[in-house]
């Protein structure tokens, strides 16, 4: 069953309970998967007026811009919605890593025999 929201142009995103929705961040060169965090109204707003994303620190409880100590902002290109509203995926210009580890994305791990193993 679809609503008013899954199907008209406006953008009207659903928050969970916390008040806040997924937001995935790729590289619009490459489409790699650079990282997944959570955004709320501010940051989503921050985000749209800025072209730089922002996020909700859930661990810090506070809104921040990606790259505010370490320079490596997200530039976006492009913002996309999901079909009921609870999602964004971003298109980015990463300057420089994602991942606060210092690589290049939050993905650099997969998993094979129960075990993570680094991507070469």
């Amino acid at each position: 069953m679809t609503d008013d929201r899954d199907t008209s142009l406006a953008l009207n995103p659903k928050y969970d309970a916390a008040g806040l929705i997924t937001a995935v961040a790729t590289d619009v060169a490459t489409g790699q998967l650079l990282m997944l965090a959570h955004m709320n109204a501010d940051a989503l707003e921050a985000t749209l007026a800025t072209g730089e994303a922002h996020f909700w620190s859930r661990s810090r409880n506070r809104l921040w811009k990606k790259g505010e100590t370490s320079g490596h902002v997200l530039k976006v290109v492009e913002a996309r919605i999901d079909c009921d509203q609870d999602a964004l995926w971003l298109k980015v210009e990463p300057q420089g890593p994602a991942c606060h580890t210092g690589e290049r994305s939050c993905f650099f791990r997969r998993i094979e025999d129960g075990r993570l193993v680094r991507d070469a």
